[in-house]
């Protein structure tokens, strides 16, 4: 059975733009719309990689990664963080939340791929989240 990897965005059209990308590499792809479906679906399906938006209602993508991190479940698998505020106090919050790669929208759908394959064939640890002080 080929990789799961979990999608959320709640913008159809990138969650769109996402899964044809990672179509290519053959994956078996679980969509999510916002943070809370994130949390759940992690913990029933168990993927190997989640691509996840920043910006989404109910729970944004940072606080549902932090939970993720926290979660002995789900706290080992890569999470590619996607935003279309790529500056770099988003970049440093990801990071000290628990994601395992940062991309700013729009993206190159073939260096997702490249991206996704590379973490999901060679998973390295998560960064764990960085305690506020």
């Amino acid at each position: 059975m080929p990789p799961k990897v979990l999608i959320v965005d709640d913008e159809p059209h990138m969650l769109r733009v996402t899964e044809l990308s990672l179509r290519k590499g053959g994956y078996q792809l679980i969509l999510g719309r916002n943070g809370r479906e994130a949390l759940e679906l992690a913990r029933r399906e168990h993927p190997a990689l989640i691509v996840m938006d920043v910006l989404m209602p109910e729970l944004d993508g940072l606080s549902a990664l932090r939970q993720l991190r926290q979660d002995p479940e789900t706290s080992t698998i890569p999470v590619i963080m996607l935003t279309a505020r790529g500056h770099v106090m988003t970049r440093q919050e990801a990071e000290e939340s628990g994601a395992t790669l940062f991309l700013t929208k729009p993206f190159s759908p073939n260096q997702l791929l490249q991206d996704a394959r590379r973490l999901i064939e060679n998973p390295s640890p998560p960064r764990p989240p960085v305690s506020p002080t």
